[in-house]
């Protein structure tokens, strides 16, 4: 293994959660709101290295070190992050249907490998199971109609729904939406840059290309929706389903998902240490800056 062009990926993998840290000031900027950078990116690194012990609840808890340390209505900057997701989640469906465009063989034969075309997943649904989520889906309308109409816990939640509200639309307010394209951009090049330079480290996968990787980075991506600490078992199965494809061997699919997986997760479980070390001197730093201005 060449361990040079791990620690050449590794920087890509920070680059993209400070990317992201400068999107979210911006989006708050709007709001009236400008945490410091410091803080953000540290509330950045926190949240993902948390959601490798609880996943997705990182996203709650960033926005939480946010309004402790900066004081930023946590309703409003959650708001900002629901949003982020949304950008995010159509930059990968462009991409994905790009990748899908280039590669449509490959994506089919990587579909019926596992099981995931849209006829074999209807094959395995009996009458039954049709009645079932029809009945689930009604359930959950009915409901939801019904806390409506019937509880007042709406009514009492006003001003937290209004500044959730607002950290939603706050993306139609910032300064350059240009900016904010760039910053977007800047976080999934970093991301796919802080995977696809892991190729050059085995001689197995060097060789297979830019597009290659292109497509592992998106089925990967997909994978890491389950669950899981950072996707894990999800992402090593795509990852390695998609290499085979291409010729690996499944052994030597199997040990670069798993130690390019490893290194990777190890990063953001450090940069959620090291965060979690700053931000208490960060919130003395901030309570000095206050008292001197006042």
């Amino acid at each position: 293994m060449r361990w040079e062009w791990m620690v050449v990926s590794l920087p890509f993998g920070i680059t993209a959660q400070w990317f992201r840290a400068l999107r979210w000031r911006q989006a708050l900027k709007p709001l009236g709101y400008e945490p410091r950078h410091s803080t953000a990116t540290n509330a950045i690194f926190l949240s993902y290295a948390t959601s490798l012990v609880v996943p997705r609840v990182g996203e709650v808890l960033r926005c939480g070190v946010l309004s402790r340390y900066d004081n930023v209505p946590f309703s409003r900057s959650l708001g900002t992050v629901v949003t982020e997701r949304v950008v995010d989640m159509l930059i990968v469906l462009l991409l994905s249907a790009a990748v899908f465009v280039m590669q449509i063989p490959v994506f089919l034969s990587f579909f019926e490998q596992t099981g995931m075309s849209l006829g074999t997943m209807l094959s395995r649904f009996t009458g039954t199971g049709y009645i079932v989520t029809a009945t689930c889906v009604v359930v959950i309308i009915l409901m939801g109609f019904y806390l409506m109409h019937r509880l007042n816990w709406f009514a009492k939640q006003k001003h937290t729904l209004l500044g959730l509200w607002d950290g939603l639309l706050s993306v139609r307010k910032v300064d350059s939406p240009l900016l904010y394209i760039m910053y977007s951009l800047g976080i999934w090049v970093s991301y796919f840059l802080h995977f696809y330079l892991t190729f050059f480290c085995f001689d197995f996968t060097e060789g297979l290309g830019f597009q290659v990787a292109l497509v592992a980075f998106v089925v990967g991506t997909f994978a890491v929706l389950v669950p899981t600490p950072n996707g894990a078992g999800s992402w090593h199965f795509a990852v390695k389903t998609v290499l085979m494809l291409y010729g690996v061997a499944s052994e030597s699919g199997a040990l670069f998902a798993l130690v390019v997986h490893t290194i990777q997760t190890a990063l953001v479980a450090l940069l959620g240490v090291v965060a979690a070390l700053c931000l208490p001197t960060s919130k003395n730093k901030y309570k000095a800056n206050q008292n001197i201005l006042l």
